[in-house]
């Protein structure tokens, strides 16, 4: 692999098995898989779900849903609130593919309803303990208003949550902990109310054996996965299937640190708290084909375009300048959306969706 700047690797064949993983998963749960695609934000990345008969996605934007829309995806749901001033881009996109909308207030409907003319699904969204969003769980009038007020004009699907608080506990016990208080909260609706339920967060559905509970799974992270899930126990390391190729600017051995062109602009600023300070990505070697999954350092600290790597007497004898070294992200997500492309580890350049 020629590289020369900071580049995002992907390791196709790791990524097809975590999606065949996730789907064998969810067929065994009597569910459909309808996955969050702005982890990877690819029409050719969803070309490879789409080969094991997935057909349904989930996106974070309107922008997003446009171009997946462009690339044949034909049943999309928008997992975030309602945005009243894109509602003629929203409308127009509802004429053209079987759309889903998030509304979690009366002021939502009432704009959705005075502004979409085409026809459109919508999920009530419920905070489920994330406490980003949506309707309070106890509050049941308003989730009774929501459910009911749109009437012909838009069809209820159900209730959407997202478990984003599983990202903290660490053991697949306490993920699991989550998971049963979610059921308790999501289940009375779904009887009392109809629909579905739509449920979506990569650790809960990588770690939990049974997710029959839920009628639709949208994880997104686990094509990737990362540092951080890694140290939630949500993957092996060998199932991480990203790495940031960084090329070394500077050695300076007496301060055992190295300098990588690769800073807050490639790999986001997310970070994992250490006993010495701050990890914004695991450090490894690269391979003719990939990259070695022994760690050898820490990403310690990133400015704009400069990472800062704190290496072992013995590890930073073996780095030299002119190299070019591997960082494994904390967080896939981030670090995908800022990059413009992908190279994919057997010399593929896979393209993603333009940043307007």
């Amino acid at each position: 692999m020629n590289i020369k700047v900071p580049t995002l690797l992907i390791d196709e064949e790791k990524c097809r098995k975590n999606i065949r993983k996730m789907a064998e998963k969810t067929f065994k749960a009597k569910a459909t898989l309808r996955p969050h695609f702005k982890t990877h934000h690819s029409a050719t990345i969803a070309g490879w779900y789409r080969e094991l008969g997935v057909s349904q996605c989930t996106v974070s934007s309107v922008s997003m849903a446009n171009y997946f829309a462009g690339h044949g995806w034909k049943d999309i749901t928008i997992a975030f609130p309602y945005n009243p001033l894109e509602s003629a881009e929203i409308n127009a996109l509802a004429g053209k593919v079987n759309l889903n909308i998030l509304l979690e207030s009366n002021e939502s409907v009432i704009h959705a309803k005075e502004n979409l003319e085409n026809k459109a699904g919508y999920f009530v969204k419920i905070d489920v303990g994330t406490h980003r969003t949506g309707i309070d769980p106890e509050d049941e009038d308003l989730i009774s208003d929501v459910v009911n007020a749109c009437g012909e004009k838009f069809a209820f699907r159900g209730f959407l949550a997202h478990v984003g608080h599983t990202y903290g506990p660490g053991t697949t016990e306490n993920s699991q902990d989550i998971f049963d208080q979610t059921e308790k909260i999501l289940i009375p609706l779904r009887k009392k109310f109809g629909g579905i339920l739509s449920y979506g967060d990569t650790p809960s559905c990588s770690m939990v054996e049974n997710l029959s509970t839920y009628d639709e799974l949208r994880p997104g992270n686990f094509i990737f996965y990362d540092w951080m899930q890694h140290k939630i126990g949500a993957c092996t390391i060998d199932e991480v299937a990203i790495c940031m190729a960084a090329p070394v600017v500077a050695v300076h051995p007496k301060r055992k640190e190295v300098i990588i062109y690769g800073g807050a602009v490639h790999l986001s600023t997310d970070f994992l708290p250490t006993k010495s300070g701050k990890c914004f990505g695991k450090v490894v070697r690269l391979t003719t084909n990939g990259w070695d999954t022994a760690l050898i350092g820490s990403v310690n600290r990133l400015s704009q375009e400069h990472g800062i790597i704190r290496l072992s007497e013995k590890s930073i004898n073996d780095v030299k300048f002119g190299d070019t070294i591997g960082v494994i992200p904390i967080h896939s997500c981030l670090t995908a959306d800022i990059q413009g492309h992908y190279l994919s580890t057997n010399g593929k350049r896979i393209e993603k969706i333009a940043k307007v």
